[in-house]
């Protein structure tokens, strides 16, 4: 069990520095594409370790099994979005899809469990937050059901669907690092001073400055990571 804390956390840490490298980088770069590789394959391990702590120890973590699950299924259908030159979804794409479509079903039956009790807690977390992970999931599985009635994506689109999915499973590590469990490694008088909240801010901001700039500009740059 404290080996895979350990693994969680360090590879969460590890891939919120390679994400803050890929989204700076220009996109389509050298070192754009390098942290985006590093990124991905930090945040499976971290994802499928948090997932696995859910389990293990599901009356103090249950909600990392959810949390781990989305961020996978985001980081995966980014990265496969990527690599789809043909703008499908795939078999591969269409298992995530799925994947996620039953988590985020999950999360909406704990969210009105938790709803239903006195506390408004189910294992320890309050119904908005597994709702609000929901939520998440939700917006992705829309996006993939948009595949159906789709012959595939243009390139832009594609470029835009991989960069917000990857940049949504961004926030939940930064989430979880600076104001969720990992924050308690900080000092609580930095805690309690809302700095923490910064990087979470700032990954929403430079999202939808690209995703602003993939859309709307001819001279949007090309994400491969």
């Amino acid at each position: 069990m404290q080996a895979l804390i350990v693994i969680h956390v360090l590879t969460g840490a590890l891939a919120v520095a390679a994400g803050a490298f890929a989204l700076m980088a220009r996109k389509g770069g050298g070192v754009h594409v390098a942290a985006g590789r590093g990124f991905a394959i930090l945040m499976a391990v971290s994802s499928l370790s948090g997932a696995g702590l859910g389990l293990l120890d599901y009356e103090r973590f249950y909600i990392t099994f959810h949390a781990g699950l989305l961020t996978l299924c985001l980081i995966a259908s980014g990265w496969i979005t990527a690599r789809a030159r043909d703008g499908r979804l795939g078999a591969f794409g269409t298992a995530v899809g799925l994947a996620n479509l039953a988590n985020v079903a999950g999360l909406v039956g704990l969210g009105v469990l938790a709803g239903a009790t006195a506390q408004g807690t189910y294992l320890g977390f309050p119904a908005g937050d597994y709702f609000f992970l929901a939520g998440m999931g939700g917006i992705a599985a829309a996006g993939d059901a948009s595949f159906l009635f789709r012959a595939g994506l243009s390139r832009r689109h594609r470029l835009a669907r991989h960069l917000w999915r990857m940049c949504l499973g961004f926030f939940i590590a930064a989430g979880s690092a600076f104001t969720g469990p990992g924050a308690k490694v900080f000092p609580e008088a930095l805690r309690r001073s809302g700095l923490l909240s910064a990087p979470e801010l700032l990954i929403i901001a430079l999202m939808l400055f690209w995703l602003v700039r993939m859309l709307f500009f001819k001279s949007a740059a090309k994400p491969e990571a």
